[in-house]
C-alpha cells in the first residue's frame, strides 16, 4: 500500500512565502533598473552643476508627474495582459475639451468632473470593445487612438485654446506645496493608491492572477471581462487627470499634445521591471521606470546636448537599458554573490 503526500494547505504556503528573504521576493529587474537610475543620476550631477538644484529636483518632478500618473494605471493594464494606446490621444482630448468648456463659460469645478468622466468614459469604450466585444486591446486602443485625437483636432480646428488665468482651473497648474507643484503631489498619491490597490486589494490581485493565468482565475468564479474592462477604464481615468493638468500647467489646451506620450508611458512600466506578457507588476518599477526617462531627456538639456541629438541618445540609452533589464536577474545574482564574498 503506497502512501500518499497531502498537498500543501493555505496555512502552510503562507508559511513558506513568509519564510522566504526578500531577495527571493524581490523583483531583480526593478532592482537592476533602481541601480540603473542612481548611475544616471550620478553621472548628470557631476556633469552639470544644476542637475541636483532643488529648482531642478522640482522642474523634474512636475516634468515626470503626468507620465507617472498614467503609468500607474497602464501597469495594471499591462499587468492584466493588455495594452492601452490611446492614453496620449484621451490626455490631449480632455486638454482641449477643458479649455473649450472653461471658455464657453463653465464653473471650474464642473470642469474638473467633466474631464474625469471624459477620459473615464474613454476608457470604458476601450474596456468594452476589449472585454465583451472580444477586439485585442492593441487593436481597439489602435483605432480610438485615431479617433480622439481626430475629434479633438475636429472640435479646436488644430488651434491652441487659451485657459483664463483667473480660474481656479488654472491656478491649479501654477500651485505648489514645499517647492512642488500640484502635480508632482498628485502623482505621490497615485503611485501610494497604485501600491495599495495592486497588492492590498482583491482587485489587484484578480489583475495579476489574470495576466498570469486567465482561465484559472475565471474557473473561480471572477468576472474576467468586468476586470479587464475596468483596467481600461482606470487608464483613461488617470489620462483625463494628466491631460486637465498638463492644459492648467500649459495654460491652454492643445489637441496636439501629447504626441508619442503612449510609447513613453509602455517605456517606462516595462522598464520598472513589469511583464510585457502580463502577470507581474510593479508599481515601484513603474515610478523608477519613469524618473529614469525623464532624468535622461532633463540631464541631456542641462548639459547642452542638441535637441536633435537629444531622440537620438535617449533612444540608444533606452535601448541599453532595456538589455540590461532583460538579464537583470543574472546580473543581480552576481553581485549579491559578489557583495556577500566581500
Amino acid at each position: 500500500m503506497t502512501a500518499t503526500t497531502a498537498p500543501p494547505t493555505s496555512e502552510a504556503t503562507t508559511r513558506l512565502a513568509r519564510q522566504q528573504s526578500w531577495w527571493q521576493r524581490a523583483n531583480k529587474a526593478t532592482l537592476v533598473m533602481a541601480g540603473v537610475t542612481l548611475v544616471v543620476c550620478v553621472f548628470f550631477g557631476i556633469a552639470s552643476d544644476t542637475f541636483l538644484t532643488f529648482a531642478n529636483i522640482s522642474n523634474l518632478a512636475t516634468q515626470v508627474a503626468p507620465v507617472l500618473i498614467v503609468g500607474v494605471a497602464m501597469t495594471f493594464v499591462i499587468t492584466a495582459g493588455q495594452i492601452d494606446l490611446s492614453v496620449g490621444s484621451i490626455i490631449a482630448f480632455v486638454s482641449a475639451m477643458s479649455a473649450q468648456l472653461l471658455a464657453a463659460g463653465w464653473d471650474s469645478s464642473l470642469v474638473l468632473l467633466a474631464g474625469l468622466l471624459m477620459g473615464a468614459g474613454w476608457g470604458l469604450v476601450n474596456g468594452w470593445f476589449t472585454a465583451y466585444a472580444g477586439i485585442p486591446a492593441f487593436i481597439v486602443t489602435l483605432a480610438t487612438l485615431s479617433v480622439i485625437r481626430g475629434i479633438a483636432l475636429y472640435s479646436t480646428e488644430g488651434f491652441s485654446v487659451p485657459i483664463e488665468f483667473s480660474t481656479f482651473f488654472a491656478r491649479l497648474g501654477t500651485a505648489d506645496w514645499l517647492g512642488f507643484s500640484s502635480s508632482a503631489w498628485v502623482a505621490v498619491l497615485t503611485v501610494v493608491a497604485g501600491l495599495v490597490v495592486l497588492h492590498r486589494v482583491r482587485f489587484g490581485q484578480y489583475v495579476i492572477g489574470i495576466g498570469a493565468a486567465e482561465e484559472s482565475v475565471r474557473r473561480a468564479g471572477v468576472n474576467v471581462r468586468r476586470v479587464k474592462m475596468l483596467t481600461l477604464v482606470l487608464s483613461g481615468l488617470a489620462a483625463g487627470i494628466a491631460g486637465m493638468l498638463v492644459a492648467a500647467r500649459l495654460g491652454s489646451g492643445s489637441a496636439n499634445s501629447a504626441q508619442g506620450f503612449e510609447l513613453t508611458v509602455i517605456a517606462a512600466v516595462v522598464l520598472g521591471g513589469t511583464s510585457l506578457f502580463g502577470g507581474r507588476g510593479t508599481v515601484v518599477g513603474t515610478l523608477i521606470g519613469a524618473v529614469l526617462i525623464s532624468v535622461i531627456a532633463n540631464g541631456l538639456t542641462l548639459i547642452g546636448v542638441s535637441p536633435f541629438l537629444t531622440p537620438i541618445i535617449t533612444g540608444a540609452v533606452l535601448l541599453v537599458v532595456i538589455w540590461v533589464n532583460l538579464r537583470s536577474a543574472g546580473i543581480a545574482y552576481s553581485l549579491r554573490k559578489l557583495t556577500s564574498r566581500a
